[in-house]
């Protein structure tokens, strides 16, 4: 009986040991997932604070100097190796001239230029595709009668027949030619101020003084940018009365007040027009040696014509040279480092022939020390930035940039 009790006792005080408490459930992980959850979707990232200049800057960061390089180079056709160039030297366009159109149909120009597009694939930066349609005696399009049956008319013979409204009207066809058949900038309007029909650069211009001219310059950014074509105001600081450039040096002696009273005039209301609008023009130097900004050096390599062109006017898109294979610039780059030099001045886009020259010089120049790696992003940056907003090239929901040209094929 005692025995009995004892185990009774013993049960009992086990009984009131486990059963006085319920032993908690093992504690659960932070953060997880309830067992019957879908897997967690991936991040998407981050939108940037400025989604376009960010991604602007990754691609530029992604670039070796040589294809930096390569972009700043927009250059006439080659009458061999065009296709195998665009990826051998990584240019950044190719300037249309007529020898380049004549004799093709629409569709052969069309297919040309698709060919030369395709060869960007790999690197995913569409060509700038060029082309002085300015009308008149410049119409490197228009002078194919394959193309057009008619040459496009000058900006005086324009202006004379029905001001604003004849130049906007003969402007949007001009950007739905160049448009459909690949060509992505037209090197125009002739922002120049010329009323003596003596001087060589007249017929290139409406004839008129400078309102005239800046109300013209308005016209023809204003279709050519609906329309998604870029422009390019020329030739600044403004031709003036001067003789041809294409075989030597001129001497502009004028002071720099009628620079700002009359030149500047047309460029400044690009200038603005530029700043409203997503989608600016970029402006074309040209050769002169204009004496009250830089005595020494054409304006195309001058520090202080940029200067000005940047800090006096507030332009900030895209500058080119005029063709630096042109007379009056041999005489001051004898050293054959023309483009060197017109980089160091502050142009974006090198205009040249012989850019299988060019283009080594420059990389050297980064290399041993003479042009700062820094002017090479600077001007590339530019240049990207402009293909942007031509739509060469689009933001993904990625937040990266990626080609718009279909290659042909």
């Amino acid at each position: 009986m005692k025995r009995w009790f004892l185990l009774t006792l013993a049960l009992v005080l086990l009984l009131t040991a486990c059963g006085g408490k319920t032993v908690p459930p093992p504690p659960e992980e932070e953060n997880a997932p309830p067992a019957d959850a879908p897997p967690p979707m991936p991040e998407t990232p981050a939108k940037p604070v400025d989604p376009e200049e960010a991604a602007l800057q990754a691609l530029l960061n992604g670039l070796s100097l040589e294809e930096k390089v390569g972009q700043l180079f927009f250059v006439k056709v080659p009458a061999e190796n065009a296709l195998e160039d665009v990826t051998a030297y990584h240019l950044g366009g190719y300037l249309l001239f007529s020898k380049d159109t004549k004799d093709l149909t629409a569709n052969e120009l069309i297919q040309k230029i698709a060919s030369w597009q395709a060869e960007t694939a790999d690197s995913g930066i569409p060509l700038l595709i060029g082309a002085d349609e300015e009308g008149g005696t410049t119409a490197r399009i228009s002078s194919n009668p394959h193309i057009r049956s008619k040459r496009f008319s000058s900006p005086g013979k324009l202006w004379r027949q029905g001001e604003l409204e004849a130049v906007k009207e003969e402007a949007r066809e001009k950007a739905i030619l160049l448009k459909a058949i690949g060509v992505n900038v037209n090197l125009a309007p002739v922002a120049d101020v010329s009323t003596n029909p003596a001087d060589f650069m007249y017929d290139r211009t409406t004839g008129g003084d400078e309102t005239t001219a800046a109300a013209f310059v308005g016209a023809v950014l204003e279709v050519q940018t609906r329309y998604g074509l870029g422009s390019v105001m020329k030739h600044f600081p403004g031709y003036g009365n001067n003789r041809d450039t294409h075989n030597g040096a001129a001497v502009d002696e004028r002071s720099l007040d009628t620079f700002w009273n009359q030149d500047f005039v047309p460029f400044q209301s690009g200038i603005d027009f530029g700043n409203r609008h997503p989608l600016g023009p970029a402006v074309l130097v040209s050769h002169n040696i204009v004496k009250c900004m830089d005595p020494d050096l054409p304006a195309s390599l001058s520090p202080e014509v940029h200067r000005v062109l940047r800090d006096e006017l507030g332009f900030d898109g895209v500058v080119m040279t005029d063709d630096l294979a042109m007379g009056a610039v041999s005489a001051y780059a004898a050293d054959g480092n023309a483009a060197v030099m017109s980089l160091q001045a502050g142009n974006d886009l090198v205009v040249t022939t012989d850019y299988r020259a060019q283009i080594p010089r420059v990389i050297a120049a980064v290399e041993e020390g003479e042009l700062p790696e820094s002017v090479i992003d600077t001007a590339c940056l530019r240049v990207l930035r402009w293909k942007l907003e031509l739509g060469l090239l689009e933001l993904t929901e990625e937040w990266k940039l990626v080609s718009t040209v279909i290659p042909w094929g």
